[in-house]
């Protein structure tokens, strides 16, 4: 019997100390608005965890001639929080023309000189960045800070050469299996 009384104190006290335990724990203090780290930024924020890591390096893209949309961050820089919905947007038109390289600087090997072909020799030591590089591997916007979508989308239809925003309909994805019920005379 006295086996028991002890077991179940014991356990009594196992479980109080575990609800203090959880009871005292701090919650999460990451977020938007602030420069800690909280996880893959393009996943929290963005809604595209996809984009990390890049589908293709730098010197893949500049062989294939095919414009690169290098962005160099940290996940822990509320700047590059707050614009990693601004890259996810513009993949959505330019995605499938253009290579989007995110660049984590902190994972940058630190060189004393870089190749056109490496990000780092790109990199100017602020993030974000955002570095367009045309197909025959000229560099068209270079920009630290937040960045526009509208800035980005400007360049990116010049690189393309389609019309300026004022002229042309938003761009925008193709719905698949998209229903016409428009009739037609057969002519």
């Amino acid at each position: 019997m006295a086996k028991r009384v002890v077991s179940g104190c014991l356990l009594s006290l196992v479980v109080i100390f575990s609800c203090l335990l959880v009871l005292g724990t701090a919650p999460a203090l990451a977020g938007l608005d602030d420069d800690r780290f909280d996880g893959n930024i393009f996943g929290l924020y963005a809604g595209n965890g996809s984009i990390v890591p890049p589908r293709v390096t730098l010197a893949d893209s500049l062989k294939k001639e095919k414009p690169a949309l290098l962005v160099f961050y940290v996940d822990d820089s509320k700047d590059c929080k707050q614009f990693a919905p601004v890259v996810s947007r513009l993949q959505a038109p330019y995605g499938r023309a253009a290579n989007f390289i995110p660049v984590n600087v902190d994972r940058l090997l630190l060189k004393s000189s870089y190749e056109p072909t490496e990000p780092g020799y790109y990199y100017e030591g602020l993030v974000p960045q955002t570095v367009l590089i045309d197909p025959k591997g000229k560099v068209v916007l270079n920009e630290k800070g937040q960045v526009s979508f509208e800035r980005v989308d400007d360049v990116f239809r010049q690189v393309f050469d389609l019309l300026p925003r004022e002229e042309s309909v938003e761009l925008r994805r193709r719905q698949i299996n998209e229903f016409s019920s428009e009739l037609t005379n057969g002519k």
